[in-house]
């Protein structure tokens, strides 16, 4: 759900205007209930583009389902389809199916639509908090902490960050390894711009809303297709929460390309907190392709 060049959440004034707090993006996902199954999403009061924000589509999505889980169940995977461009001029309405209500898992399947068409499909799995065995993929090694003095990256994505209800500090990309693979494409570290509500859902939102930010271009990095010089959208979205983490705290968010082929492009994600504990992980395909010479940037 992203539009040709690709990008980035628009939630807020131009660059040039103070930066907006958390309170529009808590406002987003105060999805508003219309009947038991059945909400009512927000879009954004000000846009420069024609396409809403996918992340901020399955944020609500997500937001929905968790209004209908009556229990101790909090999300652990969710996998989406984005289904058509999103209009940021008409409401979302949410339908809910409770697929299934048990001891340990709630599933639950929502469709956004807008104007009587699917925009997005998700199927979301919640479940119960209990012990286990527990091993993880650690912190990337050799980066630099969030607030130090650092001469962070100016990449295009991170540029937005002037207009953002998230601080952003990006890391420089790493060199390729072996036969020229990129080990990542996109590292930055974030956290919203004030204190979210303690409340574990309302976190999982926001996490998702945030995985899909700059997923795409992380995508067309991969195969030398910058700003500009492609078009991309998202096609799915899979992300699973491992651990809880605050999306109001420092978090690294970490993409790799995994392949990339018949114009589809895979990526890989991770997100750990500052300590390094992987609160969360995602997959996501998008739809590369190059733009003929007419159309492409300077």
């Amino acid at each position: 759900m992203s539009a040709p060049g690709h990008h980035e959440p628009d939630l807020g004034p131009p660059p040039d205007v103070e930066p907006p707090t958390v309170d529009r993006l808590i406002a987003l996902l105060d999805v508003e209930r219309l009947d038991r199954d059945l909400f009512r999403a927000a879009v954004p009061a000000r846009t420069q583009t024609d396409r809403l924000f996918g992340g901020q589509v399955a944020a609500q999505t997500l937001r929905a389902a968790t209004l209908t889980v009556d229990v101790d169940h909090y999300p652990h995977s969710l996998h989406g389809y984005f289904l058509r461009p999103g209009s940021p001029n008409v409401p979302i309405i949410l339908q809910v199916d409770r697929i299934r209500d048990g001891r340990s898992f709630t599933t639950r399947t929502v469709v956004a639509m807008q104007e009587g068409e699917a925009i997005f499909e998700l199927t979301a799995s919640f479940h119960k908090d209990e012990p286990g065995a527990e091993y993880q993929t650690p912190l990337p090694a050799d980066l630099p902490e969030p607030d130090a003095d650092f001469k962070w990256h100016k990449s295009l994505l991170s540029m937005f960050d002037a207009a953002s209800p998230f601080e952003m500090h990006e890391v420089p990309p790493p060199e390729p390894g072996e036969r020229g693979l990129l080990t990542s494409t996109r590292r930055v570290w974030l956290r919203t711009r004030g204190a979210l509500p303690d409340d574990r859902a309302l976190h999982a939102c926001v996490l998702t809303f945030i995985s899909d930010m700059g997923a795409v271009f992380a995508a067309a990095l991969a195969v030398g297709g910058g700003f500009g010089l492609t078009m991309g959208a998202s096609l799915d979205h899979a992300m699973w929460f491992h651990r809880p983490i605050r999306a109001d705290e420092w978090m690294l968010f970490d993409l790799r390309p995994v392949s990339n082929a018949g114009s589809r492009g895979l990526v890989h994600g991770t997100m750990h907190t500052r300590a390094g504990v992987l609160g969360a992980s995602i997959a996501q395909e998008a739809l590369i392709r190059a733009l003929p010479r007419s159309r492409r940037r300077a």
